[in-house]
């Protein structure tokens, strides 16, 4: 029994060191064969769901021909989170998808105030990168941006640069600026007026209107700007507030006494749910539309979204899907999976997309979108209200520059 007990005795440290050396030779092929982690906070419930869950059905579609080839020898897997337009719930679940669920990259998010607090809190101190893919405050890559923070969106400045220069060559003088209370509206309101009055320094803010975002009954604000009596108006609304503000110009015909202009006006998003009740005559500008341009990638995109999904994308399903082939095509750029190298190769980065090709800018991490300027009208052929007349402005005509946003950030 000694001698038995003896043998085990020399055995079981050499059985110990063969387990040991066995897992450490395993562990390294077993991170290596992990997909690459995306996780999505978004909104899935609401009026603003309508956004999220084209976004997301983008993303999906991408994926689709992603996976096939795979990256790195890997795929790209998504885990999404509802944010219910809430700032609070949004950090919650982004906290949970870094330390829990490990995600490689955060993405999301329509609310901007939630974008900003997550791109503070969770992206910067954990350094993880974070891509918006809808939210427009102009300050998410201006003066709040930072190395992990991304947007392949356009944003206020952009939108309020396209909107200011368009509304400086018409003759009005005497504006009313309206919209929701919150990071957007306001942000959106001051891009706007900030580049129409530089345009055209005569023109004067004779009120402001503020309602809660989602306020369903918007016709009282409404009745008090046509007391007013502007010669035009800038509504600065979301995406919880988007329908409701359209449904209240059509009831009033607020669009046939006075010019409107609205950012997403003339988004399919936004105009094909609202089906008879879409305002026509309502001035917009929009970063994608699934009829313009008239070029191949933008045909093919929306051909195969429609036989995925039975209708054609909005600008969020547009922004989802270059998204993703950014994703993709930075973590094969940097070589591995590794934030750090991700976030170097994305930086400048060039990829194809529906609207022709596009470029992240280094300086901002802001991708640069071209603008297009239309009008709301009835289309026979698409059988919905479409944008008709449209201009298209560059992204350099409409992005602040890198030393802009450098004076911005205060560096």
């Amino acid at each position: 029994m000694k001698a038995m007990h003896h043998r085990q005795s020399i055995w079981l440290p050499v059985i110990f060191l063969l387990a040991a050396a066995t897992a450490l030779i395993l562990m390294p092929a077993a991170a290596g064969a992990r997909n690459i982690k995306v996780g999505i906070i978004d909104c899935y419930s609401g009026p603003a769901a309508v956004y999220g869950n084209d976004a997301l059905n983008g993303f999906k579609l991408a994926l689709k021909d992603i996976n096939r080839k795979g990256v790195l020898g890997k795929k790209i897997e998504f885990t999404t989170r509802d944010t219910k337009f809430k700032v609070d719930l949004a950090l919650s679940m982004a906290r949970e998808l870094v330390m829990r669920e490990d995600v490689d990259v955060l993405v999301g998010t329509i609310n901007s105030g939630a974008a900003m607090a997550v791109s503070e809190s969770i992206a910067k101190r954990q350094k993880v990168p974070f891509i918006v893919w809808i939210s427009k405050s102009e300050r998410i890559t201006g003066e709040k941006g930072h190395r992990y923070v991304f947007s392949t969106g356009e944003n206020t400045a952009m939108a309020g640069k396209a909107g200011g220069l368009a509304l400086s060559h018409k003759p009005y003088k005497r504006y009313w600026i309206a919209g929701d209370d919150y990071e957007y509206g306001h942000a959106i309101a001051n891009a706007a007026w900030r580049n129409l009055s530089t345009a055209r320094p005569s023109v004067v803010k004779i009120g402001e209107s503020w309602w809660k975002p989602g306020e369903p009954d918007l016709i009282p604000y409404i009745t008090s700007i046509l007391t007013a009596d502007p010669d035009a108006v800038i509504f600065c609304t979301g995406g919880r507030s988007m329908t409701n503000i359209m449904k209240a110009i059509k009831a009033t015909g607020m669009a046939e006494k006075m010019p409107i202009w609205i950012h997403t006006a003339t988004d399919h998003a936004v105009l094909k749910p609202l089906g008879a009740e879409a305002p026509e005559g309502v001035m917009g500008t929009m970063d994608y539309h699934f009829y313009y341009p008239d070029i191949s990638a933008n045909r093919n995109f929306v051909n195969k979204f429609m036989k995925e999904y039975g209708n054609p994308p909005g600008f969020p399903a547009f922004h989802g899907y270059i998204t993703a082939y950014y994703i993709a095509e930075a973590f094969r750029k940097a070589g591995e999976v590794d934030k750090e190298r991700f976030i170097d190769a994305l930086e400048g980065l060039k990829i194809n997309s529906p609207a022709g090709p596009i470029e992240m800018r280094a300086c901002d991490h802001q991708v640069i979108l071209p603008m297009y300027l239309g009008e709301t009208e009835y289309s026979p052929e698409h059988k919905v209200v479409i944008s008709s007349d449209i201009v298209t402005l560059r992204g350099s005509e409409v992005m602040p520059s890198c030393s802009d946003i450098i004076e911005a950030r205060g560096q």
